[in-house]
């Protein structure tokens, strides 16, 4: 059994097909959805957990390329820069997964790395841009 965890970018033209279903239908791949946000007429992102063997994987891959789907390997993580952080809170209103908090009396944001699901939302809510990505080596498939 082989398994990866990747993060699925959807283009907003795509995001109303069924594309995921066709890892299962057609390639007999399990999926489990770890985080996910798609919108109408918006890009989409979905982190999973896909499962199957080497070559239905590796063909299952080629068909999300093949509808335009971006798919990345979640072999990267999210770091949060310690000096930058302000601990104002901001990352932890749209962290669906409660890796970060606000750690109370004293206010201070912590960050709980297993619970992060790579959702990269933290990123762009953060205003000093304390929460980045980095990769842990090659980050899209070839």
């Amino acid at each position: 059994m082989y398994s990866k965890i990747l993060i699925l970018r959807f283009p907003k033209n795509e995001v109303h097909k069924p594309i995921v279903y066709h890892l299962t239908k057609d390639y007999d791949l399990v999926f489990n959805i770890l985080n996910a946000a798609i919108l109408p007429r918006k890009e989409g992102v979905a982190v999973l957990e896909v499962s199957g063997s080497k070559k239905n994987f590796k063909e299952g891959i080629k068909f999300l390329k093949a509808q335009g789907v971006k798919v990345q390997n979640a072999s990267q993580e999210i770091k949060r820069n310690k000096r930058k952080c302000t601990d104002c809170g901001a990352c932890t209103a749209v962290c669906p997964t409660g890796a970060l908090a606000v750690q109370r009396p004293e206010m201070k944001v912590i960050f709980d790395q297993k619970k992060c699901s790579i959702c990269e939302l933290c990123v762009p809510a953060c205003p000093p841009r304390a929460m980045e990505v980095l990769p842990t080596h090659q980050a899209f498939f070839e």
